[in-house]
Formats: structure tokens, C-alpha cells, sequence
């Protein structure tokens, strides 16, 4: 079974030589002082838009073999914590899943499904591999979509996760897929995502959920991105760091209706 690319040809280029120029374009030189990192939050949008800065996100640290990849669900198909175990072919070649890692998270936590369904159409994920693949010539997956959820849900999520993790004795990262503020003006948006950013960055799982839903924040992966805090705290985190913030109306010039995009790094 084969999970095929979803948005080659309109989030990023199809054709793998073009690809390639642009991933290499975008991530540039990685520092040589890269340091181990815990959990990322980096943006999902087109390339145009925010492909630099999930670049400029993930070529800061070691990515190892294996990561963990949690998205939005964007389509609201499928189970509402659904892995993925297909191979993702992908235009760079293709890209296996970490099937011991993805078997021991559905045996550790009752709410993880193999489901397809949820990913076929999903590109929260999709956008953030070719830049995995150029970090990691030996990247496996274990991707997970992830639905509306309860703050009870993320913690029980989490607590799998990172359990999982220590259990393997390997290193393995976690990206949570997410944008932050959507299609209102560039002083809002600003504002609002500086409310999410502060819980954030103190590492503060419950104050960004809750912040979130207060503020109505349109955060589409604030689910994974809490998920993601969690577990790295569990996992041993001290420090979140910005790496920056922007918005889509760097690219396109308006301002009037952006989309904001952080990108984030837990150690």
C-alpha cells in the first residue's frame, strides 16, 4: 500500500529535479553547531509562503532517523488519531514508516488508528518531508492526523507519545504541523499569535489550548502543537525557542487578510 502526494504541483514543485533546486534553495547551509531538538512546530502553507521558514526551522536541528509528524485534520475524514502505515512516495523518493515505533504507539494508546482515510487528502504533513528527506537520507515516519480533541485527550496522547519514545532508546523528533492565525488583518493576527507564541514559548501546554479557544484563535494545529509540548516535556524539555514569526502577506503584499506561520524549537 502506497499513500501518494496530495499537493506535489501546487504547494510545492512535482517534478523531482525542481524540487530538489527548491528545497536546497530554501534550506541553504545548515549551521554546523545544529543541536538535538525535541519537538518542532513549523508552518504548513504553500512554499511561496511559508516554505522558508520550515526550512529555516528544520535545517537548525539534527533530524534523526526517525520523526513523528502531527497534523491538523483539515478534512475531518477518518479516525480522530489516525496513523498512517503506508509508504508516503514522495517526488524525492519514498518514504518508509518506523513500523515499531508506529505498532507501539497504537498499542500504547487505544485511541490510535491505522486509518488512510485521514491522510489522503491531508497536506499538513506532506509539505514538511522534503525537507526531512534532504536532513535525513534515512528518515522514516510515523505520521498521525489529528482531529478536534480535549485537553484530557492531548495529555493521554502525549503521555503515549513520549512513553513510546524513551521506551525505543533511539532518538526521535516530533514535528507538529501548524499555522497560526487565519485570513484576518496583519495587527490581528500579530496580536492574537503573540498570545499563542507567549504560552509556547514557557512551554505551557494548557495555557495554549486554553488560549486558543478564548482568544478564537484560528490555529489550525494548536491540537498538535499542544501535543507536541506536552510530550516534550515529558520527554525532558526546558526551552522553547522562536526561530520567527511572519505572515503570507510577505509573499503576496496583502495585508488586510494574512496567514500567520512560527516556527518553533523545543530541547
Amino acid at each position: 500500500m502506497a499513500r501518494l502526494p496530495a499537493v506535489a504541483g501546487r504547494f510545492y514543485p512535482a517534478d523531482p529535479s525542481e524540487l530538489a533546486r527548491e528545497v536546497r534553495r530554501l534550506i541553504g547551509t545548515p549551521p554546523a553547531d545544529r543541536q538535538k531538538a525535541l519537538a518542532l512546530i513549523c508552518p504548513h502553507a504553500g512554499y511561496m509562503y511559508s516554505g522558508g521558514l520550515a526550512a529555516e526551522t528544520i535545517r537548525q536541528v539534527i533530524i534523526p532517523e526517525t520523526v513523528i509528524i502531527l497534523g491538523p485534520n483539515h478534512y475531518g475524514q477518518g479516525a480522530a488519531v489516525a496513523l498512517s502505515t503506508a509508504v508516503w512516495k514522495m517526488p524525492a523518493g519514498d518514504v518508509p514508516i518506523d513500523m515499531d515505533m508506529a505498532r507501539a504507539i497504537m498499542a500504547a494508546l487505544p485511541a490510535a488508528k491505522h486509518d488512510e482515510t485521514a491522510h489522503r487528502l491531508e497536506h499538513s504533513l506532506e509539505v514538511q518531508i522534503p525537507f526531512l528527506q534532504e536532513m535525513q537520507n534515512n528518515l522514516t515516519i510515523v505520521p498521525v492526523v489529528l482531529s478536534a480533541l480535549s485537553y484530557p485527550q492531548c495529555e493521554e496522547i502525549a503521555a503515549a507519545l513520549a512513553d513510546c519514545i524513551q521506551q525505543s532508546g533511539r532518538d526521535v523528533l516530533i514535528l507538529a504541523s501548524s499555522d497560526m492565525t487565519h485570513y484576518e488583518s496583519r495587527q490581528v493576527a500579530t496580536r492574537k499569535d503573540s498570545l499563542a507564541l507567549d504560552r509556547l514559548l514557557n512551554l505551557d501546554a494548557a495555557g495554549l489550548y486554553q488560549t486558543v479557544i478564548n482568544e478564537k484563535i484560528s490555529m489550525c494545529g494548536f491540537i498538535p502543537a499542544t501535543i507536541a509540548t506536552l510530550a516534550s516535556l515529558r520527554c525532558g524539555a526546558r526551552q522553547a525557542r522562536l526561530v520567527r514569526y511572519t505572515d503570507s502577506g510577505e509573499a503576496s503584499g496583502d495585508t488586510a487578510q494574512v496567514v500567520g506561520y512560527a516556527g518553533l524549537i523545543l530541547l
